[in-house]
């Protein structure tokens, strides 16, 4: 465990105690847990349950693991198999999608993956269509609990098994004495209960989309901003479309809030590849589904009902796009640096995140100016924020991040002056600070800013939001 801390929230209009609690590496991403209970003892006993069934299912479900009960029923070939219920559940829902999606979501995906990974060159049409050949087998047979593995390609268990996961595991914790429960797998979640958290949804430029209360139900993103293939120069998708081998371009991101984890997930993984007039279609024929598309063109697609459920920041009105280099240091191996970008106000309280690149909090305290307003922050609001804004360090290269003029809680901030602060800190590097102060008041402004070791450049523009 990495960290654990007790928060105190606003939940159902009276104040209750949550204490969180925070894991690296589980299913080879981060776990955040969080319960709404009358003691620290108690939530730790919901935390033990959840971790649990999480090691339980994944000595059956992962792919990853040679051992796991689906790797081994994966080498086998044509033999009729009685498998445990957890295994043929996570059969039954990649049928059901693959169906539902016309092929869209495919467990089979990984013979488009093997193309291009670390291709040299684009793979042809030829290589794409013996790909697509591969992925459009029969897999398998399902008769109730006899499964019976069919053909040889590869078969990847990701979002429909980490979805299934989420769900026996909020139901594992939910089993003890917890009011509610807030589970957080690698960005994808489930909300039990007493919860109510409010949840910021990253825009491709890592600036906010929307912000949701969410409830009872689950939501799941997949986009293609912070990974991709590089070849020749260019930058591919890492969503790749099994109907055609290659990668998806009609969108940048999907999120899906659905009543459970399993539909979640396999409707956002099929709204990023399909174009988004199919998934507007198919997002639209599922019942309780509501979900938001961001173009490759940044226009927001939203279903019918997400504007009940999120705010989205309105077209038009002003925003600041913080633009920022992080320098590239030439010599040995060195650690990618930890950066943090955000908006205080004059008495040097942190109004909002943009950014908070430290994926492990342990090194939360390196980034010195942001932590200790955070801390401030923490103790004024009696809320906690790190652990829903911080995601993974940044390789070299240009940035930009925005802001709507909001604060955390979503609240328009008044006109007046307030500062941008740009923090990085590197491991056995040097630790920087960029802080500059502007007016807020509707005229646009353009600024560029003195780098440093760590960030090479930066510049502040305040113009007016594109529509």
């Amino acid at each position: 465990m990495t960290r654990r801390q007790l928060l105190l929230a606003s939940l159902g209009g009276h104040r209750e105690t949550v204490f969180a609690f925070g894991h690296e590496n589980v299913l080879g991403t981060s776990l955040d847990l969080q319960f709404a209970a009358d003691s620290e003892a108690d939530a730790e006993v919901a935390e033990a349950m959840a971790l649990a069934e999480i090691d339980r299912l994944r000595a059956v479900l992962s792919t990853w693991d040679p051992a796991s009960e689906a790797s081994r029923w994966l080498k086998s070939r044509n033999e009729a198999t009685v498998v445990s219920e957890d295994l043929a559940a996570v059969l039954r829902a990649y049928d059901t999608w693959r169906e539902r999606t016309s092929g869209a979501v495919d467990p089979a995906v990984g013979a488009a993956m093997a193309l291009w990974e670390g291709a040299a060159q684009e793979p042809d049409a030829a290589q794409r269509a013996a790909a697509v050949a591969a992925m459009g087998q029969r897999h398998w047979e399902l008769d109730g609990r006899v499964a019976t593995r069919r053909g040889s390609t590869p078969q990847v268990f990701a979002s429909l098994a980490k979805g299934y996961v989420l769900e026996r595991a909020a139901e594992a914790a939910m089993a003890g004495p917890v009011r509610g429960a807030l589970i957080n797998l690698g960005g994808d979640l489930v909300v039990r209960g007493e919860m109510r958290p409010r949840i910021s949804v990253r825009s491709a430029d890592e600036g906010t989309a929307a912000q949701v209360t969410m409830a009872e139900g689950a939501m799941a993103t997949s986009g293609d901003y912070r990974r991709g293939y590089e070849i020749g120069g260019r930058r591919y998708s890492h969503l790749l479309d099994p109907r055609t081998a290659a990668p998806a371009t009609g969108v940048r991101s999907a999120t899906v809030m659905a009543g459970d984890a399993v539909t979640a997930g396999a409707l956002a993984t099929a709204l990023a590849v399909v174009d988004p007039a199919e998934g507007q279609r198919l997002g639209d024929s599922v019942a309780g589904a509501e979900y938001l598309l961001l173009a490759a063109n940044g226009r927001p697609i939203l279903s019918r009902g997400w504007g009940a459920l999120a705010q989205t920041p309105p077209a038009g009105g002003m925003e600041l796009a913080v633009e920022f280099e992080i320098a590239r240091v030439e010599g040995q191996r060195y650690r990618r640096p930890y950066v943090a970008v955000w908006i205080e106000d004059k008495d040097k309280f942190p109004l909002h995140p943009l950014a908070f690149w430290v994926e492990k909090s342990r090194w939360w305290p390196d980034l010195k100016s942001w932590y200790r307003g955070d801390r401030m922050r923490a103790m004024a609001e009696a809320t906690e924020i790190a652990a829903t804004v911080a995601s993974a360090t940044r390789a070299p290269g240009k940035y930009t991040v925005k802001w709507d003029g909001k604060d955390s809680h979503g609240k328009m901030v008044k006109p007046g002056r307030y500062a941008v602060c740009i923090e990085a800190a590197r491991e056995h590097g040097t630790y920087q600070l960029i802080r500059h102060e502007m007016e807020f008041n509707g005229t646009a402004q353009s600024v560029p800013l003195k780098g440093n070791v760590e960030i090479a450049s930066a510049h502040l523009e305040y113009r007016k939001a594109a529509r």
